[in-house]
Formats: C-alpha cells, structure tokens, sequence
C-alpha cells in the first residue's frame, strides 16, 4: 500500500537560493514519476512543504534525502508519514 508522506523543508541560515532551480527540478521529476502529491513554499520565507507518496517511511526518507535543498545542507528535512483525515 502506498502512503501519503509530508516532507517539512527549513532553511537553514546558510540557504543558498542557487538551490532553489534544482529544487523546483526535482519536484518536476517525483510529479513526472507520480510521486508527489502537491508542493508549495512557506510565504514568510522560512522554507516549504510538499507531498509524497511513498511505500512506507523509509522509502519516503530516501527520496526526500535525495532532494537538492537536503544535499546541499540548505534546508533540513523532517518527513512524517500522514494520515489525512479529512480531504477536499
């Protein structure tokens, strides 16, 4: 069964914003392969969230590791496995 995971990314006080365009690629490239659910920054400029699916969390883990923000020490990722409640 497929699981729906939500990945936090903080930046760090270090965030490069050269990283933000290799970002954006990766999460072009998980919507391509029907990983990722929905995606969008925070508007105070402390980072972003999106949607994944995933087998389970370390799977979930692995995929959010490979993203540029993480790779590059910009950001810190958090992925927590959600259960959703109520949706749209």
């Amino acid at each position: 069964m497929v699981n729906k995971y939500l990945v936090m990314a903080m930046r760090r006080p270090n965030f490069d914003p050269a990283v933000v365009e290799p970002h954006r690629e990766f999460l072009a490239d998980l919507l391509e392969r029907g990983q990722l659910v929905e995606s969008g920054r925070f508007t105070d400029g402390t980072g972003g969230a999106y949607v994944i699916h995933a087998d389970n969390l370390d799977a979930a883990r692995e995929i959010a590791f490979t993203d540029p923000v993480h790779t590059t020490g910009s950001s810190e990722l958090t992925v927590y496995e959600w259960e959703i409640a109520v949706s749209a």
